[in-house]
């Protein structure tokens, strides 16, 4: 079965988890950059929960160019964020870090997805971090290659993806786990 390394994944495992499209609602041809535009979709801050009580360190890694376009702050993007931490915590889940590259995307700076340099930096706060025993969860073709080039499981939400293992949301890749 193509999907066997669900059935290992224990607390030894890191998640990591794109934000926009994954954890709150992606605004179509925006971005979110105040507090009162970021929405959780359906069922993640229980899922989030449950993936507390399952894996090791949760990472969120998010492309977050619209600072650099000028269309907010990073201290608006910090507040953001904190928000959505605050937020996860009183539900009873946890996210361990954010990493975001504020960089714009013709730039192709080394923290920005599809480039490896937020996995890396997330390893540097978590030394147990082992790429081979990690889970990225994403919505675009960059989270999956970001994934694929560092080695992980890819989980793809919201598309069909013949490569990966393909899930409507969070919370179905979560029930899956849970029903391992």
């Amino acid at each position: 079965m193509a999907e066997d390394w669900i059935q290992k994944i224990d607390d030894s495992w890191t998640l990591f988890l794109d934000r926009d499209g994954v954890i709150n609602r992606k605004l179509q041809n925006d971005y979110v950059k105040h507090i009162d535009e970021f929405e959780f979709l359906p069922e993640v801050l229980k899922s989030l929960e449950i993936c507390a009580n399952t894996f090791g360190p949760i990472v969120v890694v998010t492309n977050q160019q619209g600072v650099g376009k000028g269309l907010m702050s990073e201290n608006e993007l910090l507040g953001i964020h904190q928000f959505m931490l605050a937020e996860v915590f009183n539900h009873g889940g946890r996210i361990d870090a954010v990493q975001y590259c504020t960089g714009l995307a013709k730039d192709n700076p080394p923290c920005r997805k599809p480039n490896t340099g937020m996995a890396f930096n997330a390893r540097e706060k978590f030394p147990e971090i082992d790429f081979s025993r990690s889970v990225m969860v994403g919505d675009s073709v960059s989270d999956m290659e970001f994934g694929k080039r560092l080695g992980m499981q890819c989980v793809r939400i919201g598309h069909s993806d013949p490569e990966h293992f393909s899930t409507p949301s969070l919370f179905h890749f979560v029930e899956r786990i849970s029903s391992k």
